[in-house]
């Protein structure tokens, strides 16, 4: 199938909203990745959403280039390209963008697909995010504001945070403290200012003690129920009735975390688990593996020719692009059967 249209996508979160499931966000960082990630998706029969950090979208430009723009844009036009072989719905989405880089990168990628529309395209990508989480929530918000106006002219959705995911991504290190909790206020402002989607669909990346990386057992606390204190709160302030989630959740940091979290999360109405740490290393597993296996024939030893056929990247690539896709397969089946289990 095409690459999900802004109606597809639409009713993609509609869908997971009123099923009680979500969708697994990949992100990726190069065409095998890609590929991995589609696989994945078609293997297990499930939707899905491929994104791109700052960090992965320069790396795909090239180590010479290391334009964010140029690499964002080469990686959605082959996913454009080979998502058609696929039997599933597939939704882009750049991830985590500061302040400091909305000018270098989203700014640009929904002015790109603005002239896509103007032109009767489809727009690139289906939605962005603007993480404003390290400023002043007044701020963030107004931020989100302008962005929301472009991104519907645009057909995009957008995705903001409120509350600061921990740990590490892409060299921005945020600390594990209580600001890894959205504030309840902080959800009734962001309601306030932007809505509930009559100016837009968007997404909301409340935290509630998530964080980048996997951590061992007891170094993180999760507390989903602030995603349910917010969702009331908002409800009752709105008048939209006992059980209303009245917001498009997502799941940060999503990678390590226990089948229970990830349950009661889906519960409250989070449509979208981001998955990047758990994917990284199941691509790069089956590379250390073969090199280990095969270091006589990869390495060129006491002056022997080495072994082609276990240097060509073909050899050790397709191996990667399997755990990668096995390990997503997994992530759909978790996202999906968390969501019946709570009786989507």
């Amino acid at each position: 199938m095409p690459i999900a249209t802004p109606e597809v996508y639409a009713d993609m979160i509609r869908r997971a909203k009123e099923g009680g499931f979500a969708y697994p966000a990949i992100n990726c960082t190069s065409s095998e990745t890609i590929n991995a990630a589609l696989r994945g998706f078609a293997d297990a029969g499930s939707d899905g959403i491929i994104q791109f950090s700052t960090g992965g979208a320069e790396f795909g430009s090239g180590t010479r280039v290391k334009d964010m723009v140029t690499g964002a844009v080469a990686l959605a036009e082959f996913a454009h390209v080979v998502a058609e072989k696929y039997p599933v719905n597939v939704a882009l989405h750049t991830d985590h963008c500061p302040k400091d880089k909305l000018d270098g990168y989203v700014r640009p990628l929904i002015a790109l697909s603005k002239d896509r529309v103007d032109a009767g395209q489809e727009p690139l990508f289906q939605s962005h995010m603007w993480d404003g989480s390290a400023i002043e929530l007044g701020e963030n918000l107004d931020i989100a504001e302008e962005l929301m106006e472009k991104s519907a002219a645009a057909k995009i959705v957008l995705e903001l945070e409120i509350g600061i995911v921990g740990g590490e991504e892409d060299g921005v290190v945020a600390e594990i403290n209580e600001k890894l909790y959205t504030a309840d206020g902080d959800f009734l402002r962001t309601a306030q200012q932007l809505g509930l989607g009559e100016r837009g669909v968007y997404l909301l990346a409340a935290t509630f003690g998530n964080v980048h990386g996997v951590y061992k057992p007891g170094n993180v606390k999760l507390r989903p129920d602030v995603l349910q204190r917010g969702q009331a709160l908002v409800a009752e302030e709105f008048g939209l009735g006992e059980g209303a989630k009245p917001f498009n959740l997502v799941f940060h940091g999503g990678s390590g975390s226990a089948p229970e979290e990830i349950r009661e999360a889906l519960s409250y109405g989070v449509v979208k688990m981001n998955v990047d740490t758990d994917t990284q290393y199941a691509f790069t597993r089956p590379i250390a593996g073969h090199m280990f296996s095969n270091y006589d024939g990869v390495l060129k030893i006491d002056g022997e020719v080495g072994n082609k056929k276990t240097y060509d990247p073909r050899s050790y690539l397709k191996a990667a692009e399997t755990g990668m896709a096995a390990r997503i397969v997994q992530a759909c089946e978790d996202l999906l059967s968390a969501g019946q289990s709570t009786g989507g």
